[in-house]
């Protein structure tokens, strides 16, 4: 099993940064990967960003050059560094690992664990 716990959200104004937070605990070789997705009310839940352990990234086409996404391995940490931000960023923001199949890193369906969600807002 595996516990994951976001933190960093909040308020802030169109343009403004923050900075998520994903602490992993308990038996984390379980994942090759992790992710941040999010979901608006009333969409889907999408992929914004994931890191293998080795590394490698990935990013949706929508926060290319916005967000970037960082791991302490040794931490079990996960960060999402989320700048430049748009009202239509607006989202809960999740936490997810798993063994990820190369090529899905944004399908839900390959991450197995999932934290609680962190909730961020950006205002005009």
């Amino acid at each position: 099993q595996v516990q994951l716990v976001e933190s960093g959200g909040g308020s802030v104004q169109a343009g403004g940064s923050l900075r998520l937070s994903c602490a992993a605990s308990g038996d984390t070789l379980f994942r090759n990967s992790m992710a941040w997705f999010r979901q608006a009310p009333g969409e889907e839940r999408e992929g914004v960003a994931s890191i293998y352990t080795g590394g490698a990234t990935h990013y949706a086409d929508s926060v290319k050059g916005r967000f970037t996404i960082s791991q302490d391995t040794a931490k079990n940490m996960v960060y999402l560094q989320m700048n430049s931000l748009k009202l239509e960023d607006t989202a809960m923001y999740y936490c997810a690992a798993g063994i990820v199949v190369a090529g899905r890193e944004r399908s839900q369906s390959e991450y197995n664990y999932w934290g609680q969600g962190t909730q961020v807002t950006v205002s005009s």
